[in-house]
């Protein structure tokens, strides 16, 4: 099995997540996107995204599209190297328009926040310490 994660979203405005997403520093690949979707870039190689306008998403399955919005299905977890790149990816998103459900939890040995994309769907940071 390849080693690489491609998951698809359902956005109501691609060119506004478009925007969003790269003021968090993620990136596109114009080969791989068009007027319907958007190929971002997570981890270099190994995970992406692909933002769907929802028209696009209704082709891919025959079961209605969840709003985000009003319900979730996943929340997208990503793995931060440190405490700072949480906070900093956290303002980032709430600058871009991010609402941010609830204040970072600090566990000692996990650190983590979420926030909730223009559409609706959830994503959450977290660092972890190094394990001895």
């Amino acid at each position: 099995m390849k080693e690489q994660i491609i998951f698809n979203l359902a956005v109501k405005d691609l060119d506004r997540s478009k925007a969003f997403f790269s003021a968090l520093g993620f990136s596109f690949k114009p080969q791989f996107s068009n007027e319907s979707a958007a190929f971002m870039d997570i981890v270099d190689g190994s995970i992406h995204a692909m933002l769907t306008t929802e028209a696009f998403f209704k082709t891919l399955t025959n079961k209605p599209v969840a709003q985000a919005k009003d319900a979730n299905e996943v929340v997208i977890c990503l793995n931060c190297d440190s405490r700072e790149e949480v906070d900093s990816l956290i303002a980032k998103a709430a600058a871009a328009g991010a609402r941010i459900p609830h204040p970072p939890e600090d566990n000692g040995f996990m650190y983590d926040q979420g926030f909730e994309d223009l559409d609706g769907h959830l994503w959450n940071l977290v660092w972890s310490a190094p394990q001895p």
